[in-house]
């Protein structure tokens, strides 16, 4: 009972708050570069997460912001080589990942989603019928920045308004279809070898100022409608394609043929550029 009443402290104090204006509310505080109150928040960040800038590039940050953003330093993330893999594209304990069944994914154990109300178009998600998928989700201390799984071409960027839920496993158990609930974009790509489509899907959550694509200029998505942007941009296996303003989770779709490596598995650590999942032999 005290396990479960802590859980309802913390999906309480995390999801039933004005969700939208906590999170616009820390995009703008996290700017402030105020050097007392850049201090303090970055320390009261680090003091209630697990956070490592051994890795960073930079050593002095002018604002949370610019902390949360950070870069790595050259080679702190090998990525794997072997043209047969797909990698991960970012920092991430792993969640529920296997094989669509039936057009779905799970969510979290005994909660499935559909693909369709995923990406928002039934054709497009029978696309990974019989495919593979894996939920990679970014906890609040970890690096923000996410990378090309292979060398790929992004054909096409929708953006999804909606809502910000924590998508830590609290709220995952208790929010049905929450990734399709969140606030996302589905960004399209195509490998440059076999011409197999992957989707990555950043899904956005609570105290998640923004998802940012760095070959799409736009300071925020517009709007509250669904959007799409059709690009053609080239990214070498590992090159950075974007970042969060927080933590969050990214889904990574694939087609039929497509395996989980070995050490991937629900609960496990996974950092960019190590093996995700295997092409088709």
């Amino acid at each position: 009972m005290k396990i479960v009443h802590q859980q309802d402290l913390n999906f309480l104090l995390t999801n039933r708050i004005p969700r939208r204006r906590l999170t616009r509310f820390m995009g703008w505080f996290s700017r402030i570069e105020q050097p007392l109150i850049r201090d303090l928040s970055i320390a009261a960040w680090r003091f209630f997460s697990d956070v490592d800038l051994s890795d960073a590039k930079e050593t002095r940050f002018r604002s949370l912001h610019h902390c949360f953003t950070r870069e790595l330093r050259d080679g702190a993330r090998p990525i794997a080589a072997d043209p047969s893999v797909l990698v991960s594209p970012c920092d991430a304990i792993v969640g529920a990942c296997g094989t669509v069944r039936d057009g779905q994914a799970l969510q979290i154990k005994g909660s499935a989603y559909a693909l369709a109300d995923l990406l928002g178009d039934a054709g497009e998600a029978d696309g990974f019928r019989d495919g593979s998928y894996a939920t990679l989700r970014l906890t609040p201390g970890m690096y923000h920045r996410f990378h090309a799984p292979h060398d790929c071409r992004v054909e096409s960027v929708t953006h999804v308004p909606g809502d910000a839920w924590n998508v830590n496993p609290i709220a995952l158990r208790r929010v049905e279809r929450l990734f399709c609930r969140n606030e996302r974009a589905i960004v399209r790509s195509r490998l440059s070898g076999t011409g197999h489509a992957v989707t990555l899907v950043p899904v956005a959550a609570i105290l998640v100022a923004g998802i940012r694509l760095s070959f799409l200029q736009l300071e925020r998505c517009p709007g509250r409608a669904w959007r799409t942007w059709a690009r053609d941009a080239a990214f070498a296996k590992g090159a950075e394609m974007g970042w969060f303003e927080h933590g969050s989770t990214i889904l990574v779709l694939a087609p039929q043929g497509f395996g989980l490596c070995d050490s991937v598995a629900e609960g496990r650590m996974i950092r960019v550029g190590q093996p995700l999942m295997r092409l088709p032999s």
